[in-house]
């Protein structure tokens, strides 16, 4: 009772605060439909986390020798991340737009008394085509070998605004840019990988992939009203579909390689700053959302449990296999959205025309 009088305060002021703004009616009917969407399926996945909250961890195996690449990560859920894969020994490679703030972690850990695993850092803009080509070659120089690539990075709501490139900016960072390092480090990952011991791609979704579609016709929402909560959702979408296309794909080639999409909790971090919900109720993810360490646990699992050892193509929950949405699961359209980036990326021939 509780927590459906908080989300109905939550649906009641981000709609009065939509219809107050004097935006065209079609624009206030479609945010205030994702405004409805994205409070229900977060109440229930919210939910789960309460019930699910002790199947919510997994095993830290110690993995010396392994190397991991991880987007983001000097903060929030991907800052948990790389402390956890330090406690396994694991070389992390971290790519973020501020390579000082990334070069300081280690010592912050160590200070922790993490005495384990290594940081390397390197710059990287996800959004960026460019940047995410340069951080791929800087990457390939050192390691002939990855095991592990966490595609973390992303971005969340915020206004309309297009990349660099020209993309728009949560296509752009939270699918694109990643579609790209995936493909370029896709002949290292290969290599790190065996038929006893895959090597693992992770990428970091949400539950909002269930309200998701792709946009094929408009996918930069140029020629229609832009929703943030729209455009994000494709992007956590777009990623599932890579993650099981690319996993049937490797097996098909026999590949020691396998992927994985995690939806890691309702997580109180940053991204939620400038959302109605922080607004309203400043309270409420502090009070029932997860913590980063919480949050990390599932992508942890997905790198490195055993577990799933075979099992790619897995959408992660609490630690556990859960289903997700029907369109994530569509062969179709996994391969439909796989050569339509590959176009937008001129790619011709996937990981083999680095």
């Amino acid at each position: 009772m509780f927590l459906a009088i908080g989300c109905l305060m939550v649906i009641c002021a981000a709609t009065i605060a939509i219809i107050k703004s004097k935006k065209p009616l079609k624009l206030i009917i479609l945010e205030a439909k994702y405004e409805i969407l994205f409070n229900a399926i977060g109440s229930k996945y919210m939910i789960q986390d309460v019930f699910m909250r002790k199947r919510n961890t997994t095993e830290l195996p110690m993995k010396s020798g392994n190397v991991a690449v991880i987007t983001g990560g000097t903060r929030g859920i991907g800052l948990e991340v790389i402390k956890l894969l330090l406690k396994c020994d694991v070389t992390v490679i971290v790519g973020c737009r501020n390579v000082q703030q990334g070069e300081n972690l280690l010592s912050k850990f160590r200070e922790d008394g993490i005495k384990t695993g290594s940081i390397e850092v390197y710059l990287l803009d996800i959004s960026v085509l460019e940047s995410v080509r340069n951080f791929a070659k800087e990457v390939a120089k050192k390691h002939d070998k990855i095991n592990y690539l966490i595609n973390n990075a992303g971005i969340m709501f915020g206004p309309w605004a297009e990349s660099r490139d020209g993309y728009e900016s949560q296509f752009s960072t939270n699918y694109l840019g990643h579609f790209l390092l995936t493909h370029l480090l896709l002949p290292q990952l290969k290599k790190g990988g065996t038929n006893s011991s895959h090597s693992r791609v992770v990428n970091v979704s949400s539950c909002a992939h269930v309200i998701g579609k792709i946009n094929f016709t408009d996918i930069n929402f140029r020629s229609q009203y832009y929703v943030p909560g729209e455009a994000y959702a494709q992007s956590k979408l777009a990623q599932i579909l890579f993650s099981n296309f690319l996993n049937r794909l490797m097996v098909n080639e026999n590949e020691p390689v396998q992927f994985h999409s995690v939806h890691p909790g309702l997580v109180n971090t940053d991204l939620f700053n400038d959302t109605n919900l922080k607004t309203i109720v400043p309270w409420l993810p502090s009070l029932l959302f997860k913590n980063p360490e919480q949050g990390a646990y599932p992508v942890i699992h997905a790198c490195l449990s055993e577990s799933l050892e075979g099992k790619g193509g897995t959408y992660i929950n609490n630690c556990v296999e859960y289903q997700p949405s029907d369109q994530a699961l569509d062969v179709e359209l996994q391969e439909k959205l796989f050569n339509f980036t590959k176009k937008l990326l001129n790619i011709e021939k996937f990981s083999r025309n680095v």
